[in-house]
């Protein structure tokens, strides 16, 4: 009876061919969601990190309100990249993922001392909430759509997106030179060279993924500039 009962367990049915074809479905996607919530809670942590720096200067001189503006524009646009929507396609090459990691942590070499003071405290502040404002209308209309990688979350045609193509650029434009003009330095001036230069090169990375889909050339025919109108 033992050797008989040993055989009917050494006898296992192999499975169907759907439900191996499911567990080998299953394996990337919680790879993937495991690599998704990684790189948000470590978002989350160096956000932190910086926001409890910035803060501790800004207690030193409560009279720098461009360093507070500075955090709070930081802490809007992380945050809402770490509730957005999971893209249909994702950018991953070595040089879009370089750009977006130097244009998006780049706060983290931001000279959070004092430096010169090109213009009055309250002009450079008035740039970055304009920025802000700006940024705040472009995030409204893109609602879950935001993120920080290139990728396909689907095109958005309404709100900011009829004047320009990228109207967020714009605000980030804005905001940068009101922190920098009152926090002028070689460290500063050299972090949002780089910055400029690598949000370029977002917006043609961006501009290349998303031109394979249909709608976004249709929409490219109506809205023909990418940030400045009349210019670029």
């Amino acid at each position: 009876m033992a050797v008989i009962i040993n055989e009917r367990e050494g006898l296992a049915t192999p499975p169907a061919d759907g439900s191996a074809r499911a567990t080998h479905d299953t394996t990337p996607r919680l790879r993937d969601a495991l690599l998704e919530i990684s790189a948000r809670a470590g978002t989350a942590v160096l956000l932190s990190v910086f926001a409890y720096a910035a803060i501790l200067h800004w207690r030193a001189d409560p009279g720098r309100i461009t360093l507070l503006l500075l955090v709070v524009e930081v802490c809007f646009t992380i945050s809402l990249s770490l509730f957005s929507r999971v893209p249909v396609r994702r950018d991953w090459t070595p040089f879009a993922f370089l750009c977006t990691m130097g244009g998006t942590y780049y706060f983290l070499a931001v000279q959070l001392g004092p430096g010169i003071r090109l213009v009055p405290e309250t002009i450079a502040a008035s740039l970055q909430v304009l920025g802000i404002c700006w940024q705040l209308f472009a995030k409204i209309s893109l609602r879950r759509s935001f993120g920080i990688l290139p990728a396909n979350r689907g095109v958005v045609s309404h709100g900011a997106y009829r004047f320009m193509r990228h109207p967020m650029y714009v605000g980030y434009l804005v905001t940068d030179i009101g922190f920098l003009l009152a926090n002028f330095g070689v460290q500063n001036l050299l972090i949002y060279g780089t910055l400029f230069a690598l949000q370029a090169c977002r917006i043609y990375r961006e501009e290349r993924l998303l031109s394979t889909d249909a709608v976004y050339r249709f929409y490219k025919e109506k809205v023909r500039y990418r940030v400045i109108p009349g210019l670029f």
